[in-house]
């Protein structure tokens, strides 16, 4: 999936700790431009291994999907401490994934298409947060 790969490289611009992906531990590297050297990426069997890992850690898990209830990003609560849960191309994210996030977020869309690219999404996201939440 190029999108992982175009993901770890935007996490890297924009200051994320981590990349986790859940499920498939396979992806095209190419996106992620050799980002995927030294940017630290993590791999889940399952969405509930995720959410396992992120009540340890402490972190609200943050879901991006435009369904209902979401806030727009640009005004909705974002911490600073959080990880972000992108979903599939197309399906985007699955019932289980949306039951164990704290909160959804959705990038308002102003064309006639109701999603964009999951990297992409990704990108308006993290440099949301980083919009926030990075000094300097």
């Amino acid at each position: 999936d190029l999108n992982i790969g175009s993901i770890v490289r935007s996490a890297n611009a924009f200051l994320a700790a981590e990349v986790h992906i859940i499920g498939r531990r396979r992806w095209n590297r190419r996106g992620a431009m050799v980002t995927d050297r030294y940017q630290h990426v993590r791999h889940h069997d399952d969405v509930a291994a995720f959410t396992a890992w992120a009540v340890d850690a402490g972190l609200p898990i943050v879901a991006v999907d435009n369904v209902a209830g979401s806030q727009p990003v640009d005004r909705a609560e974002l911490p600073e401490a959080c990880v972000l849960l992108f979903g599939q191309e197309g399906p985007g994210l699955s019932p289980e994934a949306l039951a164990a996030a704290s909160g959804a977020v959705q990038i308002t869309q102003y064309g006639s298409t109701r999603s964009i690219n999951a990297g992409a999404a990704a990108a308006v996201v993290m440099y949301e947060w980083c919009r926030r939440h990075a000094a300097g």
